[in-house]
């Protein structure tokens, strides 16, 4: 596991600053306590790490799961409450892996992964320009295009202009040089600037800025703009910190529909999360997806019992721990353990950490996953590729990640069902032979219902007085649907001097009766 430490030591601390705003202000947009946030990203990191068998995944609380979190907070009337559906949905979790669930993340296309990468690339860059700018009106965890505030993506942005904090953007703007001067020169001279990494840098001058900035009108950063990690006075009251789960509700019925609602979309975020990464991954390592959902249901049981959030594993810490050069599970361990003992030992110093530097970081790595050369590459390999890829694309950046996500799938199954119209057989004409057209007609190796259309549009062209060569040789599935088109067809053939020569397997059969009766003695498997 440590044998590549050095690699991974410097990514765990880059994950870890990207981890920790969002950890607080996925809690924040989810209602929750603050520290339930950081709760979901230490068990995130460290218990599911350990467990997973991803190499670069990154678990902790989830910007797709904060509208659930604060509607189910209300409805089931207490936090406590609340805690004991965390836990059966880690159960419920278990039990999908157990069910070998995990297959579930193979049928997504790659064009709509791809897409999902982009689109979260853009909505990361986009939600991340107020906090650039030094303006905070929503929590870094609203991902989602229309926010807490009735504002969307585009009207928050507008707003950003008029509320431009000078300080914060000068120091933006110093942290964005510093991280590209960094991974474009700096990290090629020499292995100290390898080790110590750009986010560090970039972050320790932003809390150094804050500093001597205090206090000054024009270039302070208000404390709005600051990381704000909870301060507890002594262990006690840290202790406090900490709730546990109402078991007493475990007879509730909207406790277990919150638990089964929490499993599902978790499970399908971290599968999908996984199939992304895996991509990203540049060592192409396969993620075993049933033993995710063990180790993430086991995550969301200990996360529910101590009063964290529901966990899944997340794409934007997970890309950000592969661009920062993460190579093993320990990244994510070493970031887990960066959490906890930051908020044990060092919450003032974390309170110091100005979020537009953070902002910076999180500029990287969202260009890092939207690059504009990846629009022109879909784009070349053709409409099938690029339609289901950028309807992705822009339902995640209009309404959210699971909407854009089965928007791309369903443009993809149509693409799919016009690509089978197309293909269920081939067409061939010859000239006239003795008075009559000659067509042969060769069917696909499947041919479903979805076929149905192109195949009866066929028949029905064909001219009076034709000769059909009917080739169902390398057809090993025929539907039933399709066995009728072709039985209603033998009857109509009649009437129009349509002489049909079927060509099969078992020989050739002239005209034939009823292609019911022919097909029902041919092998179930042909």
């Amino acid at each position: 596991m440590f044998k590549h430490l050095k690699s991974d030591l410097p990514a765990s601390v880059v994950v870890f600053f990207i981890a920790l705003p969002l950890c607080l202000g996925i809690a924040l947009a989810s209602g929750a306590p603050l520290f339930s946030g950081l709760i979901a990203g230490i068990v995130g990191g460290i218990v599911v790490g350990a467990l997973s068998g991803s190499h670069i995944g990154v678990s902790g609380p989830a910007a797709g799961l904060a509208a659930i979190v604060l509607v189910a907070i209300g409805t089931l009337g207490s936090w406590e409450n609340f805690l004991l559906a965390v836990v059966l949905g880690g159960v419920i979790q278990l039990v999908f892996g157990f069910l070998k669930a995990g297959i579930i993340g193979y049928y997504f296309p790659s064009s709509v992964i791809k897409g999902m990468l982009t689109g979260i690339g853009i909505i990361i860059i986009l939600k991340q320009i107020p906090h650039f700018f030094g303006y905070d009106a929503d929590p870094e965890g609203d991902f989602a295009f229309f926010q807490v505030d009735g504002e969307n993506t585009f009207s928050e942005i507008l707003q950003t202009f008029n509320n431009i904090s000078p300080g914060a953007t000068l120091i933006a703007l110093i942290g964005l040089g510093i991280l590209i001067l960094w991974s474009s020169v700096l990290s090629k001279k020499g292995k100290f600037f390898q080790l110590v990494q750009g986010p560090l840098v970039a972050v320790v001058i932003g809390i150094i800025f804050y500093n001597l900035t205090k206090g000054s009108d024009l270039w302070g950063i208000s404390t709005d703009h600051l990381v704000s990690v909870p301060v507890p006075e002594d262990a006690s009251s840290f202790l406090a910190q900490f709730s546990f789960p109402n078991f007493g509700a475990i007879g509730n019925p909207q406790i277990w529909v919150t638990a089964f609602t929490i499993a599902l979309v978790a499970s399908l975020e971290t599968l999908l999360c996984v199939e992304a990464t895996d991509k990203l991954d540049p060592h192409k390592r396969v993620t075993p997806t049933n033993r995710e959902l063990l180790a993430q249901g086991t995550g969301n049981i200990i996360s529910g019992l101590i009063g964290g959030l529901p966990i899944t594993q997340v794409i934007v810490r997970s890309s950000a721990n592969i661009q920062s050069g993460g190579r093993t599970k320990l990244s994510a361990i070493i970031h887990g353990f960066f959490l906890l003992i930051s908020v044990i030992l060092i919450p003032r110093l974390l309170n110091m950490i100005p979020l537009s530097v953070l902002a910076a970081v999180l500029f990287i790595v969202g260009y890092k996953l939207a690059k504009p050369a990846l629009f022109k590459t879909m784009y070349d390999l053709g409409w099938k590729q690029f339609v289901p890829f950028i309807v992705t694309v822009l339902g995640i950046i209009f309404t959210d990640l699971l909407v854009g996500i089965a928007l791309g799938l369903l443009v993809g199954i149509v693409v799919i069902l016009i690509k089978s119209y197309q293909n269920s057989h081939f067409l061939h004409i010859e000239d006239k032979s003795n008075g009559k057209h000659k067509i042969k007609m060769t069917l696909a190796e499947e041919v479903t219902f979805f076929n149905k259309g192109a195949i009866l549009k066929e028949l029905d062209s064909l001219p009076r007085d034709t000769y059909l060569e009917l080739d169902v040789r390398k057809t090993r599935y025929l539907d039933n649907d399709i066995i009728e088109i072709l039985d209603d067809f033998a009857f109509k053939a009649q009437e129009r001097n349509i002489d049909i020569h079927l060509i099969s397997e078992r020989g050739m059969v002239e005209n034939p009766p009823s292609f019911i009766e022919f097909f029902k003695l041919r092998p179930k498997s042909a």
